[in-house]
């Protein structure tokens, strides 16, 4: 699997079949001299942008437990996340497996079930296991909206479909638990901590899954409107450092990628934004971050107080990052630094102090790490690879399990607020994004040496570079027939949910989170739907004359030049008449 290989050759089938050779494998045998296998504690976090973890983007605002982890162990520089969005994003972290391999393509498509995760293998092999917190590796918790926005995503429309981003200030200089369901979990993991964890022969993995600092509900749009809030109270916004927060530039609405525009707008940020707004907004998020700091605090020092801490590998991170008004955007969905690079950091027994590391890599990296903590055999079929020897600072004498590590890494993305997939590769200086077939959207390079803030697109300028980046990502995945994939799908489900409504399904999707642009023009919006099924049906066949999808609830007839393979007369018709 480390080479990628078209999406379809093996299956998702195969990919969870393929745990079994070694589920029952057993421990690797300690070595003479050999430690006794250390326990592991696994922080992950939402939406925080991994650049606070180092500088110069910590000087904004302080986080304390990420200093401390910085000292006590290593902070990786150049981290991302594999797709950025949370579900799909923790469907690679927990099956350490590409996105286009899981088929998890949104945030209600994730891992099968019964995928063998590497908590369960660490189970499986005499470690104790629990889990408090967000998860959401199988499916996430979102509105029927999110869904049908990115179903629809190919639509030749342009829809709102978040509230204006805001912020909002709660409580006094004593109020600390803003984020209380986090802080609950927080506490039940501390209490097992000290009356659990203590007692146990066994080593053990703890996973804290924290919702902040993801952005809240914004209550005054209704439930399915939005999810834009950023909430803080007078005790975390003094911890921010006002004058070091840097107000991003950016480009005229004229001048953005169209794959950036359709973002903006979808997220309701091409409209005015004062300075003070905009600097408020990243404010009120760094707050945001400094409490999940100060949960990831509380971890540790119920680890410290209870001796365990010295025979703890400790692991902090994020499935995404937060654009926080870069690029004229808020939210994640894109593979700009502040949306695609996430935080890592470890620390404990045979992890090299102070230690900055310069590699890339990414949250696939996890499951192969974890079962290199536990001495269990790493198997072969992973698109990530261990991180210890980064770890233990042997990068150069010492392959990770598998091979080499390579000098790349991928992220994908396919969900909502962008009408294009996407596809990142990150490799020395560059960082390579191409979209949908690689041809009917422009692509973009960025130099991070020279131009870290991403606002130069110089594709153009180095066309060599452009063509052997696309030829290294063509090697991992075929991005092409991804997309097509990705598509297919897309007006499927969108299909089986519409004849799930029957003669409802205008008056649900008028009233979707895009309820206030669609009503203006609901008959334009309705039209542009029905062209779309019409046309996606059609493109790209050959050799038939009829199309019929899975359900049997449409079917489509045209014609296939000869010569060209071109086609022609395409008509697509509903089985039901409900259309």
């Amino acid at each position: 699997m480390r080479g990628g290989g078209p999406l379809r050759r093996a299956g998702l089938a195969l990919l969870l079949m393929a745990a079994a050779p070694w589920v029952g494998a057993r421990p690797r045998p300690a070595a003479p001299g050999d430690q006794p296998r250390p326990s592991v504690v696994l922080v992950t976090c939402d939406s925080l942008d991994g650049r606070l973890t180092f500088y110069p983007g910590n000087q904004t605002v302080d986080l304390p437990f990420v200093n401390f982890m910085k000292r006590h162990g290593t902070v990786f520089l150049n981290a991302y996340t594999n797709s950025p969005i949370c579900c799909p994003s923790r469907a690679a972290m927990w099956s350490g497996l590409f996105t286009h391999l899981t088929e998890s393509w949104n945030n209600f498509k994730g891992l099968d079930p019964g995928y063998v995760t590497w908590m369960d293998l660490m189970e499986r092999h005499g470690y104790h296991t629990q889990k408090y917190g967000k998860l959401d590796y199988t499916s996430g918790h979102h509105s029927v909206s999110n869904r049908v926005e990115a179903w629809t995503r190919d639509v030749d429309f342009l829809l709102r479909q978040e509230g204006r981003p805001m912020v909002n200030l709660t409580g006094d200089r004593k109020h600390v638990r803003v984020m209380e369901a986090d802080w609950q979990n927080t506490d039940k993991a501390v209490n097992w901590i000290k009356e659990e964890a203590i007692n146990l022969t066994e080593p053990f993995v703890l996973y804290l899954g924290l919702n902040l600092p993801h952005p809240y509900p914004s209550p005054y749009a209704g439930e399915n409107f939005g999810s834009s809030t950023f909430l803080t109270s007078p005790y975390w916004l003094e911890k921010v450092t006002y004058e070091a927060i840097k107000i991003p530039k950016w480009s005229s609405l004229s001048e953005m990628h169209p794959v950036d525009y359709y973002s903006s707008y979808t997220k309701n940020c091409t409209g005015e934004f004062t300075e003070q707004e905009v600097r408020n907004i990243r404010a009120f998020y760094y707050a945001m971050c400094a409490e999940t700091d100060a949960m990831l605090g509380e971890i540790i020092s119920a680890l410290r107080d209870t001796g365990l801490l010295k025979r703890t590998v400790v692991v902090f991170t994020a499935d995404h990052g937060e654009l926080a008004m870069e690029h004229r955007q808020f939210y994640k969905m894109s593979m700009y630094e502040g949306s695609s690079h996430v935080p890592l950091l470890v620390m404990g027994p045979g992890v090299k102090e102070q230690q900055q590391i310069p590699n890339v890599v990414s949250l696939v990296d996890i499951y192969p790490t974890m079962l290199d903590i536990a001495r269990i055999p790493v198997p072969q079929n992973l698109s990530g690879y261990s991180l210890i020897p980064l770890l233990r600072g042997k990068a150069g004498s010492e392959a990770s399990p598998g091979g080499p590590r390579p000098s790349w890494v991928l992220s994908e993305f396919h969900g909502c607020n962008v009408n294009s997939s996407t596809y990142m590769l990150r490799m020395g200086k560059w960082k390579y994004i191409t979209y949908s077939d690689g041809r009917s959207v422009l692509p973009q390079l960025f130099d991070l040496s020279a131009d870290p803030d991403e606002l130069t697109n110089v594709a153009m300028k180095f066309p060599v570079v452009v063509h052997s980046l696309d030829k290294t990502l063509h090697s991992v995945v075929n991005y092409p027939e991804v997309s097509s994939s990705v598509q297919e799908y897309n007006k499927r489900q969108f299909i089986s949910w519409k004849q799930s409504l029957g003669q409802n399904y205008s008056n649900v999707i008028a009233n979707l989170r895009w309820h206030q642009d669609w009503l203006k023009e609901p008959k334009k919006y309705e039209d542009a739907i029905d062209k779309w099924l019409s046309q996606s049906a059609c493109k790209g066949r050959r050799g038939t004359t009829v199309l019929m999808n899975k359900n049997g609830s449409y079917f489509c007839k045209y014609k296939v030049l000869g010569v060209t393979g071109e086609v022609r007369d395409c008509h697509c018709e509903f089985a039901d008449k409900s259309h």
